[in-house]
């Protein structure tokens, strides 16, 4: 009885490895697919497509993820180039895109505070200058 049991326990150990292994393979190969898509609309100048890409690439979220900082700092740049051409509403897409991306992706912890923080601050002050009263603190 216990030779079984330890046979049994063995064996749902191994599936729950192999499990763990499929499924943060599948998520890394996601990311990387949307971090590719993200980078192959951007060399075209395709913005939007750009920012769904990187986007999607970020809610494919794995801690410690260079993909997924990368990501984050195209988003970013994206916003920051809309805004240097005087395009507040897609610069405000692109702000938005990454605060939501990182809101969508929570694990235990909020990933990318940081990157959360300074898109409520950029968003705040991109509606202010449009003539919005400013957001309430969360």
């Amino acid at each position: 009885m216990i030779e079984r049991t330890k046979t049994i326990v063995v064996n749902v150990a191994v599936i729950a490895v192999i499990s763990l292994v499929l499924i943060g393979g599948n998520t890394w190969w996601r990311q990387r697919t949307q971090f590719q898509r993200g980078e192959a609309a951007l060399a075209k100048q395709d913005y939007m497509a750009a920012i769904a890409g990187y986007e999607a690439s970020i809610h494919m979220y794995t801690p410690g993820s260079a993909t997924v900082e990368a990501a984050a700092r195209r988003l970013w740049e994206i916003g920051e180039l809309f805004e240097r051409a005087g395009d507040t509403e897609r610069a405000l897409i692109a702000y938005r895109a990454l605060r939501s991306s990182f809101y969508a992706a929570k694990w235990l912890l909020q990933p990318g505070e940081e990157w959360i923080a300074r898109c409520d601050r950029k968003i705040a002050e991109l509606l202010q200058r449009q003539g919005y009263a400013a957001l309430p603190a969360r």
